[in-house]
């Protein structure tokens, strides 16, 4: 049997990554409306491999509800280590293009 605090994990998760999927799809779709430049081609690309991580941390999320099996502790491990890449590497992005250092 899973702990509770375990399964408490993935179901947080689950959702926040399926919104940060929306968030990345929702500004991709902005900087498709400008003018385009190479500022404007690197956010769109670093924001499609950032909604690909936040993508498989959903699945990975996911398929450790489904399974409820002990096993699937490995699987709730790497859906929040994704998780956290994808947030990180967000912010990352978001700070480089704010101050314009590329």
């Amino acid at each position: 049997m899973k702990e509770s605090n375990s399964s408490n994990l993935s179901h947080h998760i689950l959702p926040n990554s399926a919104a940060m999927v929306g968030a990345c799809i929702m500004v991709i779709s902005i900087v498709k409306s400008m003018a385009p430049g190479l500022t404007n081609y690197l956010i769109d690309k670093a924001l499609a491999v950032d909604s690909v991580l936040f993508m498989i941390s959903a699945l990975l999320s996911f398929s450790s509800i489904r399974l409820e099996q002990q096993s699937t502790e490995r699987l709730e491990r790497w859906a929040e280590i994704i998780f956290l890449l994808g947030l990180v590497s967000m912010t990352l992005i978001t700070v480089i293009f704010s101050f314009e250092l590329v």
